[in-house]
């Protein structure tokens, strides 16, 4: 097909007023998306806040309970598509203007033409120099303030800044670090495979005893701790699978996703009488960390604007053997950086190997302790940029201490060397901030790492960090870890979805579902079920395999702890401090169902025949 001249004007003319009418449309749409996202913040509804308050008062009313499900996914629905379209008009606007800008170029190219050519009238657009810059110069600027209003309404999570810090901090508030080194020194340590560590002195008393004695408050002395030159190197062995079984070395279990390998799990128990309950503690400073234990001894963290600090308790008395401080540590912040009330700076849950324990605290600081509290080594990786607090937890592959940093200004997965503390690799994430954690999977034999942020699931090697496999399936604010069962990784967000994702050579999506999604709980995969537990105080059970949904279950409290499976039971502790005992099967069957007397956002925790239970104020343990 052959155009003159005359056809080729008039359809670069056409495409580039149909490109400029586009690009005016949607800058105008973009713009005023923008006013209203100022004006109407989409992280609070009004309407939600005033049905949720009423339900506070009227918790037994079901028609009430239905309206705040109904408006609370209508709210996400409507933002998230909100979301979509924001970034849809974004890469529309720049497609609209990339075609003008193209079409202008062209029928510039033909003005040569046009000039030789006196029959035919020349068009204004092109001649009126000044008319053309003052048009060039307000769509552009047209075109920048649009793009820009996109990119800001679309990053709206990321400048929200709470208004609400921990409890006693102000701007104010300056810590003056003094680093201070001393000689280098050298110290092994050997895993202890004794079933039961035998402690030889008790010289003082931090636990209360139910029916024997009142709460203890004496100080127990601290290890002095040392800031090394050069770190204290562990030369300790490498813990066998059946003794990580044996312990609760991590964050939901010995592989990170929920699984208690044990038998004869207490089951029910009574504060106020004191029935199962072999002994209660206060724990000095606040955390939302959850116990780990090795072997006799149990750690906790705890931190305010004071201080951060770890603490050794003896797993069968309660008895607190020493509290250690991290500070003097290179790097550490003067000034405490801006936390919510409910994340703190001691939300990451330790780890330990048997032969030492590792802690990170939300200003980034982390270090090694051996088990009498000795520091072995630390460091400051990084401030966490985090608007609400830092709280991805720990866990350890083998020698390599494996952290999951994925905050607003980048986002990476390293490993530390658990010896000395030496980054051993470290991977950069193409996801935004999240507060997941990692989770150890055996998949075709071989251990990966499983991180789950914004918008990627993805699969690393724990030795080298190189990035295995990636799925894009998750959407915004991150803090469920994934569930792993059989080959099968299931990562879910509240406003997002819960997606079941098959690996093999490839990875691919099995099912998804969208009807109940958790905000901080993590996923449940175990003996062909899947248990998701929500804030909103749902929990359901599905089919692991195709995602058929067998039972649901309502209870007043929302639930941030993750649910954990032990002796055939899911263990569902809510924010209210109730535990509830539920048998794993196609039909809700409740077992026991419990009080602390106190909220708890802390998952549950079983070794040596015992359950540990962390709540705001006290450390529990119960069995029999």
């Amino acid at each position: 097909m052959n155009l003159t001249l005359k056809d080729k004007t008039s359809l670069a003319t056409g495409i580039a007023w149909f490109a400029a009418l586009l690009s005016l449309i949607v800058s105008v749409m973009l713009i005023v998306n923008y006013l209203q996202l100022k004006s109407v913040n989409p992280l609070e509804s009004p309407a939600l806040q005033s049905l949720v308050e009423r339900l506070h008062d009227n918790p037994n009313d079901e028609l009430l309970k239905e309206n705040i499900r109904s408006l609370d996914l209508m709210i996400r629905k409507a933002y998230f598509t909100s979301q979509w379209q924001i970034r849809t008009g974004a890469y529309l606007l720049i497609f609209g203007v990339l075609i003008f800008v193209l079409a202008i170029r062209y029928l510039k190219s033909l003005r040569p033409g046009l000039e030789e050519m006196e029959s035919i009238e020349k068009d204004a657009f092109l001649d009126k120099q000044l008319a053309r810059k003052w048009l060039v110069y307000s769509g552009m600027t047209l075109f920048v303030v649009a793009l820009g209003a996109g990119f800001l309404s679309n990053n709206v999570l990321d400048s929200y800044e709470p208004a609400i810090v921990a409890e006693n901090q102000s701007a104010s508030d300056v810590e003056v670090i003094e680093v201070l080194p001393v000689a280098e020194t050298t110290l092994e340590v050997a895993v202890d495979n004794t079933s039961q560590e035998k402690v030889e002195t008790q010289e003082q008393q931090a636990a209360e005893v139910i029916k024997e004695s009142a709460p203890v408050t004496e100080k127990v002395e601290e290890p002095k701790a040392e800031l090394v030159k050069a770190p204290v190197k562990v030369n300790a062995a490498i813990p066998s699978k059946e003794q990580w079984r044996e312990n609760y070395p991590f964050f939901r279990g010995p592989q990170g996703d929920g699984i208690a390998f044990k038998t004869s799990t207490p089951e029910k128990f009574d504060v106020a009488s004191g029935e199962n309950v072999l002994w209660k503690v206060k724990i000095p400073k606040h955390g939302y960390n959850s116990p780990i234990v090795w072997n006799d001894k149990l750690f906790v963290s705890g931190a305010d604007n004071n201080s951060r600090e770890v603490y050794c308790y003896q797993a069968s008395t309660g008895e607190l053997l020493w509290q250690a401080k991290a500070d003097q540590i290179p790097g550490s912040p003067a000034k405490m950086p801006k936390v919510t009330e409910d994340t703190g700076l001691a939300a990451p849950t330790m780890a330990t190997n048997g032969a030492a324990v590792f802690a990170l605290f939300g200003t980034g600081d982390i270090l090694a302790l051996d088990f009498s509290g000795k520091r072995l080594w630390a460091s400051n990786l990084g401030v966490p940029d985090n608007h609400y607090g830092h709280s991805s937890s720990l866990i350890i592959s083998k020698d390599k201490l494996i952290i999951q940093y994925d905050t607003n200004r980048g986002a990476r997965v390293m490993a530390l060397a658990t010896a000395d503390g030496s980054t051993q690799w470290e991977t950069e994430r193409d996801v935004r901030i999240s507060w997941a954690s990692p989770v150890l999977a055996d998949v075709n034999g071989k251990e990966q790492v499983i991180l789950t942020g914004e918008p990627l699931v993805a699969g690393y090697d724990p030795e080298t960090g190189k990035e295995l496999w990636k799925m894009d399936v998750m959407m915004g604010e991150v803090g469920p870890s994934v569930g792993y069962a059989n080959g099968v990784v299931y990562a879910a967000n509240e406003y997002a979805t819960l997606a079941a994702i098959k690996l093999g050579e490839t990875a691919e999506v099995l099912w998804e579902d969208s009807e109940y999604l958790p905000e901080v709980a993590s996923p449940l995969a175990v003996d062909g079920f899947l248990i998701i537990a929500t804030s909103y105080g749902v929990v359901a059970c599905y089919d692991a395999k195709d995602g058929t949904k067998y039972w649901e279950q309502e209870y007043g409290d929302g639930v941030y702890a993750s649910p954990v499976y032990a002796d055939g039971k899911v263990y569902v502790l809510d924010m209210g401090g109730n535990l509830h005992v539920i048998k794993l099967g196609k039909e809700f069957q409740l077992v026991a169902q419990s009080s602390l007397g106190e909220k708890s956002v802390c998952s549950p925790v079983f070794a040596n025949g015992k359950m540990y239970l962390r709540g705001f104020d006290q450390l529990y343990c119960i069995g029999k």
